[in-house]
């Protein structure tokens, strides 16, 4: 499922075969998910895998720069202020949930593997837990899979002495830096077709622990369903 979203999220053009196997509706349906996705990409709709050439061959689409500039979701994120969604036609939503304090892993992992992401078909983002102050995690949601991993260590974290001494990264850092939490934060993107923002948002923010100040000694007890971190994927199980 993972491959197949990322194969569609950085996609030129998209062929929805066997159109004609299902309803109009399903068909929209489909199309939706797949601009949700990828609101760049030409879709086309075919059957038996017939298609015009001039559709995928010498498209003149495919640019290096932008390529990596492809996934909604990515679009959302970092560039949220200029970013005019080209699915709008397709009724798809998006939208970024931002917070400084740290989840409470326990209500966290409720929320992910609870109701409220039932029209959520793609979600990105990055996250910390109370638990893991240290730990910089990442959440890749892709219809009814989910997974987090640990991405790295806020530079919260890290030593100043070994901070990248390239002449921009501390301005870069600095962007993101609150004098309370760092460049700790939730920053998370959500897309999909009528979601629920309201309830989401609401949700999210009942798995924030009330604090006010940098406390980690005072949150090492809370209970935290998460499988230790490592370096590879640790996926979610569906609800």
């Amino acid at each position: 499922m993972g491959l197949l979203v990322e194969q569609i999220e950085f996609a030129d053009v998209v062929i929805v075969n066997k159109a004609s196997d299902v309803s109009e509706d399903q068909l929209a349906v489909v199309k939706k998910v797949v601009a949700s996705l990828n609101g760049d990409a030409r879709i086309v709709t075919a059957d038996h895998g017939r298609v015009e050439l001039d559709c995928v061959l010498d498209t003149g689409l495919y640019d290096e720069e932008t390529s990596e500039q492809h996934p909604l979701w990515l679009k959302e994120l970092y560039d949220f202020a200029s970013h005019r969604p080209e699915s709008e036609e397709y009724g798809v939503e998006s939208f970024v949930y931002r917070a400084r304090a740290p989840f409470d892993p326990a209500r966290f992992y409720g929320f992910l593997t609870g109701p409220q992401l039932d029209n959520v078909i793609r979600s990105k983002g990055h996250f910390w837990l109370a638990t893991r102050p240290d730990f910089l995690g990442e959440l890749a949601i892709a219809g009814r899979q989910k997974t987090v991993s640990r991405m790295g260590r806020w530079w919260a974290a890290v030593p100043k002495n070994r901070w990248p001494d390239d002449g921009t990264f501390e301005e870069l850092v600095l962007q993101h830096w609150d004098p309370v939490w760092g460049d700790r934060r939730q920053e998370i993107v959500f897309i999909g077709v009528e979601m629920d923002r309201e309830r989401i948002e609401q949700a999210l923010d009942d798995c924030l622990v009330e604090a006010t100040v940098f406390a980690p000694h005072t949150w090492e007890s809370l209970p935290d369903p998460f499988p230790a971190w490592g370096p590879a994927e640790e996926a979610l199980q569906p609800t």
